[in-house]
């Protein structure tokens, strides 16, 4: 499985079969990174962003007192990424910080980073000796001409962990297969490798991914299930544009939805969980509230295109009825 997964996602980029962590998933990976962390770290996260940063960092102690005034954790650096910077944080008022969690294409706004802004990401943790914990897994949905992997970016190795997942790739939300790397060369500042610390905490907690998921996952991997994988890619990039007309017919603004499966919908002025509420109540659609991923997401809802065709084109009949 780990000599697969080089082969096929990281050919070119000097990523050893010995630096792959099969496991069951990006997300259970990313609270066994934390575990490796512990509590006496800072971290930075992007605002919005994948609610299993915060909330593992909060779990670990790393956090001080949730403040209700600006929705936000104290001890958090939330790096804001929206349309008005081309949802790329200004690293410059950023501080620094121990770990940057980082996703791209990222989940909820659909955008994805450009190599020229990943090489100032990578940059920006080499200066301040910072590791990068690098979410990529939306990557198969990448349209446009931009890194795939963090590893694509020179310097990355010393400075970036990558995780992965099936999830998206082939339906294996309930399955459970994923990876992570860590290369040899990201040291603590000690010296020590983290690739030691991740085995040590992987062998203790986890017992190994499933035989029967690594058979489904090396399936994926070959040829013909290559091509089965990006068909059915292909076929929710044709929901997601469904949704995106749909929304931009209406009137709304929309972002995200191409390098992703996500669309992001703005409504200005109004609250995300009304919004939320209000669209499930009368049109008995469940779309996810912004706010729920970061007081960045306020004023925004995600709609997925993660579903069958009839039922995408259901919702965006009941769309039209409500806004129309």
């Amino acid at each position: 499985m780990r000599v697969a997964l080089a082969e096929t996602f990281y050919g070119g980029m000097d990523i050893k079969d010995n630096e792959i962590f099969v496991s069951d998933g990006a997300k259970c990976d990313i609270a066994r990174l934390q575990l490796v962390f512990g509590p006496d770290v800072s971290i930075a996260v992007q605002d919005p962003s994948y609610p299993a940063y915060v909330d593992s960092s909060v779990m670990m102690g790393q956090t001080g007192a949730f403040r209700k005034d600006v929705q936000q954790y104290s001890k958090i650096q939330y790096m804001r990424c929206s349309h008005e910077n081309d949802f790329f944080p200004d690293l410059s008022s950023v501080p620094r910080t121990d770990i940057i969690f980082f996703c791209s294409p990222n989940n909820p706004t659909g955008s994805a980073a450009t190599r020229e802004q990943l090489k100032e990401l990578v940059a920006f943790a080499t200066i301040n000796g910072s590791i990068i914990v690098y979410d990529s897994a939306y990557a198969i949905y990448m349209s446009d001409n931009n890194p795939r992997s963090i590893y694509e970016i020179p310097g990355a190795r010393e400075v970036a962990i990558e995780t992965g997942s099936f999830s998206k790739y082939a339906g294996f939300t309930g399955v459970r297969l994923g990876w992570t790397v860590v290369p040899e060369e990201l040291l603590f500042s000690d010296g020590f490798p983290v690739r030691n610390d991740f085995n040590r905490v992987m062998c203790t907690c986890f017992n190994g991914a499933s035989n029967i998921a690594q058979a489904g996952g090396l399936a994926c991997l070959s040829p013909e299930g290559l091509k089965a994988m990006n068909k059915m890619v292909s076929f929710y990039k044709e929901n997601t544009a469904i949704l995106v007309d749909t929304f931009t017919s209406l009137g709304f603004k929309t972002f995200g939805g191409r390098n992703a499966p996500y669309v992001w919908v703005q409504f200005p002025g109004r609250d995300s969980w009304d919004v939320f509420g209000e669209i499930l109540e009368k049109s008995h659609i469940v779309t996810t509230p912004g706010s729920g991923f970061g007081p960045g997401g306020e004023g925004f809802i995600r709609a997925s295109a993660f579903g069958h065709r009839e039922n995408i084109l259901e919702a965006t009949s009941r769309l039209r009825k409500l806004y129309l």
